[in-house]
């Protein structure tokens, strides 16, 4: 069932394809789900910012990453998270500088007061190096996963970025990017599935340092089943450094909400009895470890920067 922020955003990017030109005159009603929607392009390429479209296809054709939906085009879906993240982030992955400055500035308004960074590493898992990656993997199976593709099938990171810490150590930030997503309460560790789920992360949880398994029915349940499939991937890479292409000492792991999205933030889920980020909070214990930000905070930054006043523009009109 849908959210009500989730229908209002669906009329209003709809209306934006007519009454603005981010869309660049795209035509909808492509199909999802087997039907023809109003909130589907027919073209995919018109979902995307309009400066990194071919780059983008470049970049997940050369790293074999999934897109959304579509697998190998970008979708057409109108509130696609990962093209919410795309939009947001590709157009600065080869800027060092402000990827530094940004990671700083979300810093400073939602990480521990000594959590600064002093330089943005290359992703060499990528082919062509960027800082920041999408749809990330480790370069080895750590959670029993038996699979690496980016984008499906496997742990994945909405994006990644790699920096160096002010007390020396690399560090990296895992990014789950949500938009107008909300869940139901569904347990993910019933049926036969469940039995193939428990068996890969039971004993992960069991040994986490950031997971209390007293709480690991609630990992089960989403949105927590994403938190703690990503947590458990952080703590591995950073345990398993030795190995991985990209070498972590420690991580944060970022979650990125809209604050409008009270059907995801504000819900009581029945796993716990409480809202998301109260659920989660009480079932880790380093809450350092953890942010939730608003996708205007990364907005509003960018629009202080006159190389990307147009970016910011394109956003601000698209997702606030």
């Amino acid at each position: 069932m849908s959210s009500k922020y989730q229908e209002d955003e669906r009329k209003r990017q709809s209306a934006l394809i007519t009454e603005s030109d981010l869309f660049e005159g795209a035509e909808v009603w492509g199909k999802y789900r087997d039907k023809k929607r109003a909130f589907m392009l027919l073209d995919g390429n018109a979902n995307l910012y309009p400066s990194i479209r071919d780059d983008a296809k470049k970049y997940f054709i050369e790293n074999n990453v999934s897109w959304w939906v579509e697998g190998k085009q970008p979708t057409g879906h109108l509130l696609s998270s990962q093209i919410a993240c795309i939009n947001h982030l590709f157009a600065i992955r080869k800027d060092k500088e402000t990827v530094l400055s940004l990671l700083n500035h979300i810093a400073e308004n939602q990480f521990a007061e000594d959590d600064r960074f002093t330089e943005i590493l290359p992703i060499t898992s990528d082919k062509d190096k960027g800082y920041i990656a999408f749809e990330a993997v480790s370069s080895h199976d750590h959670l029993n996963e038996r699979s690496s593709t980016r984008g499906s099938n496997c742990t994945s990171l909405d994006a990644l970025i790699y920096a160096k810490h002010i007390n020396g150590e690399k560090w990296i930030i895992p990014i789950e990017w949500k938009y107008t997503e909300h869940y139901s309460n569904e347990d993910k560790a019933k049926g036969a599935n469940g039995e193939v789920r428990r068996g890969r992360y039971n004993q992960l949880i069991k040994y986490s340092e950031q997971l209390k398994q007293s709480y690991s029915g609630l990992f089960y349940y989403e949105p927590f089943y994403q938190l703690m499939r990503q947590t458990l991937w952080a703590e591995q890479m950073v345990l398993s450094n030795n190995t991985e292409s990209v070498k972590a000492d420690s991580y944060i792991h970022l979650h990125v909400i809209p604050t409008a999205n009270e059907k995801l933030l504000q819900k009581t889920y029945k796993s716990s009895s409480k809202n998301m980020e109260t659920s989660w909070r009480e079932s880790i214990n380093n809450q350092d470890k953890y942010k939730i930000i608003d996708n205007k905070l990364i907005i509003d930054y960018l629009a202080t920067l006159p190389s990307y006043s147009k970016l910011a523009d394109y956003l601000s009109k698209r997702y606030l």
